[in-house]
């Protein structure tokens, strides 16, 4: 079957001619709902329910949607989705939705329908809290991370992974323009809050923040550290109270441990600096940086105690073989390990709050602040963190440092 764009007309019928998606969600399309909830930048998302259960059902489009035809995109992003997905269920199977079925001529993936399930970038902008969130992402991090490494992986394996996701270029391209490029300079799609024009003016003549930035970026193309998720912020997690789920794997490559935890990192930290806009007359609201900080927390004690518990007589990726004898050498090479992790989390993270300020696609967190002065406010604060976070990262040695710089920063507003 050649690729077709769905609708919510056609979406159940084509559903109906899978057995194992029909089964899931019983009955007939005529008995079932089906709505269009796609709102992000790329692709179009059904939910389809029946009388047995229900499905969400992604379809790639062959061009970036929040922008049109003129941006055209390939529909093999569905494809590296669907493999990261399994590759990452081998790992963490209760924080990914269930991979129902894939259809590479339709760039289309069926996954388990996450129910009550609502997105965190728009509980956390209610100012919703849940409580095993940090320990959730932590664990998905940890385990995906850690497991896909050359830590665990053995040498001709890990190159063979890495081999499977370098034809995802194009979305790596995506981000190498919009999140170390294109903040920087006058790009044509690049827009920002009326307000913060001196802001934009001084980050494009400024050498030391421009130079770091490349730097971050010769760090996301040259270290195949581990599969990444890649675009891992808080519209790409789905939380109840009790559970937690990353979604949305399409930008799945081998790169540097650093970006999935900076990139989720600096979204905590955007929905924390954007309180005293969301919610003027309240005092920011400090779950938000514990939630952070113990995320970090939970994600490098889950990491070690991974590289830990390996078995020494099994065959494991080459970083573990001179620490197998040597324990002194392997709580040495954890420590600084997860510094290296760090280090490149906070400028990752730095890149990240940038790009949502400066650059083409922003976040809710910000832009639902309705008053434009409020917005200008808790964007100023948030790009000067940033700035800090690329520029000078040996200020800040550890994840309090960051929360303490954050409320010195609200402190002065």
């Amino acid at each position: 079957m050649s690729y077709a764009a769905l609708d919510e007309r056609s979406v159940g019928p084509f559903l109906a001619t899978v057995p194992a998606v029909a089964a899931r969600l019983g009955g007939t399309p005529d008995g079932w709902t089906v709505r269009e909830v796609g709102d992000g930048n790329l692709n179009l998302v059904f939910l389809v329910t029946g009388p047995e259960g229900g499905v969400a059902a992604k379809q790639a489009l062959p061009y970036v949607r929040m922008v049109g035809e003129s941006w055209p995109l390939p529909l093999s992003r569905a494809y590296y989705e669907r493999l990261a997905l399994a590759d990452q269920a081998a790992h963490a199977p209760a924080r990914v939705p269930a991979l129902i079925h894939h259809d590479d001529a339709m760039a289309l993936t069926v996954m388990a329908l996450l129910s009550p399930h609502r997105t965190l970038r728009g509980a956390l902008i209610e100012g919703e809290r849940y409580p095993l969130l940090a320990g959730h992402l932590a664990e998905f991090l940890a385990d995906t991370l850690f497991f896909t490494s050359d830590l665990a992986v053995p040498v001709a394996d890990k190159k063979a992974r890495i081999a499977a996701y370098l034809g995802n270029t194009a979305m790596c391209r995506i981000t190498e323009d919009l999140i170390f490029d294109e903040p920087y300079y006058d790009a044509p799609m690049n827009r920002h809050t009326p307000g913060l024009e001196d802001v934009v003016a001084a980050f494009r003549a400024d050498v030391p923040l421009r130079l770091a930035a490349q730097r971050m970026k010769a760090r996301f193309l040259a270290a195949p550290e581990a599969l990444l998720h890649g675009d891992l912020h808080t519209g790409s997690v789905m939380v109840t109270a009790s559970d937690t789920q990353v979604i949305d794997p399409e930008f799945a490559f081998y790169g540097p441990i650093g970006f999935d935890v900076g990139m989720i990192l600096a979204n905590l930290w955007m929905a924390y600096l954007a309180q005293s806009g969301q919610r003027p007359a309240d005092r920011p609201d400090p779950w938000l940086l514990d939630q952070a900080e113990a995320l970090w927390a939970g994600f490098a004690s889950r990491f070690a105690g991974h590289w830990r518990a390996l078995d020494l007589q099994a065959e494991h990726g080459a970083l573990h073989a001179l620490a197998k004898a040597d324990a002194d050498l392997r709580e040495a090479a954890i420590r600084d390990r997860l510094d290296s992790i760090w280090t490149d989390a906070l400028g990752f993270a730095g890149c990240e709050m940038i790009r949502r300020i400066l650059g083409l696609a922003h976040v809710a967190d910000f832009e639902s602040i309705a008053d434009e002065g409020l917005r200008a406010g808790c964007e100023r604060r948030a790009l000067r963190i940033a700035r800090s976070l690329l520029v000078d990262r040996p200020s800040f040695p550890g994840i309090t440092a960051v929360s303490q710089a954050i409320g010195q920063e609200l402190a002065l507003a």
